[in-house]
């Protein structure tokens, strides 16, 4: 089902047994789930869980499987017991979604009405008022709903920022490090374009990685959408920005659509035509909408927008180098994030009271 674009926060790892990204992901990839903890009470047959007291419902779960789903015939080579374990994945991660939340409120950064509304408002932008009801109907939302998604992940962001992102140091003395650790792989073997993109594709996809969490449907709306950010950047929006907010690649999206630097044979390799206008390229300059390739099937799947930010000569790159600084550093904060994370979620899942109701169905049933 397409969704309305809606911000997404980084994935928050799961525990490393489970098999499913960060509820907040798989929110925005069911499109909008209601709320996990607007019921209170015993426990009924239609909640699943409940964390605190607070109730999951099972048309939450159910919406969250049928999303993991998809379209995929794989709906119909499920076995009942494959079907009853990713069900019990999507649960895990409805329970961490909402333990997250109500640490969030603990801690009073519920994001306001004022910030849903200008989050609001810079999501909408890119559409015309005919377009966002067309996505609004096709993903049968409300504007409620939205903005009730949008205060869930700005309440996400405000927590992770205060009690990860902003414990996070990487001193001149870690890059140092890092450098010498591995200064063979700064020493080009042969010419390095810094590249960055905007990808759009009309592919399934339920974590674009953008901060719109912006998704074309079909091959009409991706040319569309293409077409309507290569205007943009002809009047001269910032590619970055623009990158972050809507290019459907989620490797690099979150990064400002940098690729980092890729070297002359690969590309090549990868798509003569794409080398071809990049090679033609000036720093700083895009090329025109390209064709996206698929990697082993050279067939195509969207359309790109490529800028090129540096053209490199072969040689040893220098500690110096202010763009091998960055690249160090962004590695290094990524890494520490995720631990971060991943020991956080730990950490706050342990001090809540979690009754899953679902999982002990399961083994009363299976259990003979």
């Amino acid at each position: 089902m397409p969704t309305l674009s809606i911000e997404t926060n980084r994935s928050f790892p799961m525990r490393r047994s489970r098999q499913v990204s960060f509820p907040v992901a798989l929110i925005l990839a069911a499109g909008l789930l209601p709320a996990a903890g607007c019921n209170r009470g015993g426990h009924s047959a239609d909640v699943v869980a409940t964390v605190n007291g607070h109730a999951i419902m099972r048309k939450d779960l159910d919406r969250g499987y049928q999303t993991q789903l998809g379209d995929s015939p794989q709906q119909q080579q499920l076995s009942q017991e494959q079907a009853d374990s990713l069900r019990l994945n999507v649960l895990r991660a409805l329970i961490d979604q909402e333990i997250v939340e109500q640490r969030a409120a603990k801690m009073n950064l519920t994001a306001t009405n004022e910030e849903v509304d200008a989050k609001f408002a810079e999501m909408k932008a890119p559409y015309t008022e005919e377009q966002f009801q067309e996505r609004l109907k096709a993903s049968n939302q409300t504007v409620d709903d939205l903005k009730h998604a949008l205060r869930q992940n700005l309440t996400i962001g405000k927590l992770l920022n205060k009690e990860i992102n902003s414990k996070i140091t990487v001193t001149d003395g870690d890059v140092a490090n890092y450098y010498n650790q591995n200064k063979a792989g700064f020493n080009l073997r042969e010419t390095q374009f810094h590249l960055a993109q905007i990808q759009v594709t009309d592919a399934p996809s339920p974590q674009p990685g953008n901060l719109q969490n912006s998704k074309a449907t079909n091959d009409v709306d991706a040319k569309r959408k293409i077409q309507a950010l290569k205007n943009r950047l002809d009047s001269g929006e910032d590619f970055g920005t623009l990158a972050m907010n809507f290019s459907e690649q989620p490797e690099t999206a979150p990064n400002g659509g940098d690729m980092g630097f890729v070297g002359e044979s690969q590309m090549q390799h990868a798509d003569p035509a794409v080398f071809a206008a990049i090679t033609k390229l000036k720093t700083g300059e895009v090329t025109e909408i390209l064709p996206l390739l698929d990697g082993q099937s050279k067939r195509p799947v969207g359309y790109a927008i490529y800028k090129l930010l540096s053209r490199d000569p072969p040689g040893q790159r220098d500690l110096n180098d202010p763009r091998v600084q960055q690249a160090i550093r962004q590695q290094l904060r990524e890494g520490r994030s995720q631990l971060l994370k991943a020991a956080y979620l730990e950490m706050v899942h342990d001090q809540a009271k979690v009754e899953n109701f679902f999982a002990e169905q399961i083994f009363k049933n299976d259990a003979h």
